[in-house]
């Protein structure tokens, strides 16, 4: 899963995205509830650009009693029954999520079984703090995740935007699995995920989907030699400037 990444700079849309950026600036680094650029279907078939906050389901409106609600990433597996992406993805609002890296947690690999002293090496591995790393294409270039939106109506005000990213089970991808915790806190395995990254000629059929069936067939990983990883540790939030 993701909850933070480097979103597209603005002088790649036009060229990479075919489509102008947003108006307004935003945020390269990336966290809950940020603003950040995605592009949709616009009511005359276009593409087109806008600013929504990352995470279906803003903080501001969780109810203070609910803890651990976090709506920044939907399981492909679960997408059409949770109540908090399940319209979204019956309604086909389907968009693209321009970003140039992914940050996921890494941990130190969990020491062989039979190893000397494998217990001692096991709790120092689980105990072990994780590093920041960068997950991106590794010809250099900037891609999409495949992502849902909403819209969110304020008397107040004017209407708003949000979004999700795609993820799907990475248990059996070389690269991807090495990402999060391996275990749980009983002990048991962790389930890896990773976001859904789309191809370029993948951009105008993902906009285009009218069934949230035929979304499932882009549903997948990349092979694990078209990514590049490397260490990134965290800037200081007030680094990151406007795109």
């Amino acid at each position: 899963m993701c909850t933070n990444y480097a979103a597209a700079r603005r002088d790649y849309f036009l060229k990479h995205y075919g489509v102008l950026p947003p108006d307004d600036p935003w945020r390269l680094d990336v966290y809950r509830d940020y603003a950040a650029p995605i592009i949709r279907r616009s009511a005359d078939g276009s593409r087109e650009s806008l600013l929504a906050g990352f995470g279906m389901v803003p903080r501001q409106r969780i109810p203070p009693s609910v803890r651990d609600y976090d709506t920044m990433n939907a399981r492909t597996e679960t997408v059409a029954t949770k109540r908090s992406f399940s319209r979204p993805w019956k309604d086909c609002q389907f968009c693209l999520i321009p970003a140039e890296n992914v940050y996921e947690p890494r941990y130190p690999p969990l020491p062989a079984y039979g190893v000397p002293n494998y217990e001692a090496a096991l709790r120092a591995a689980v105990r072990a703090k994780s590093e920041r790393w960068g997950i991106h294409l590794a010809s250099g270039e900037p891609f999409a995740v495949a992502g849902l939106w909403r819209a969110w109506d304020d008397v107040e005000g004017p209407t708003s935007h949000t979004f999700t990213m795609l993820t799907v089970n990475a248990d059996d991808h070389p690269l991807l699995r090495l990402f999060h915790k391996h275990l749980q806190p009983d002990n048991t395995p962790n389930e890896k995920r990773g976001v859904v990254i789309l191809r370029p000629d993948q951009y105008e059929d993902w906009l285009s989907i009218i069934d949230p069936e035929v979304a499932r067939t882009f549903l997948g990983l990349l092979p694990a030699d078209e990514l590049a990883t490397e260490p990134v540790p965290r800037p200081p939030r007030t680094a990151s400037g406007p795109a």
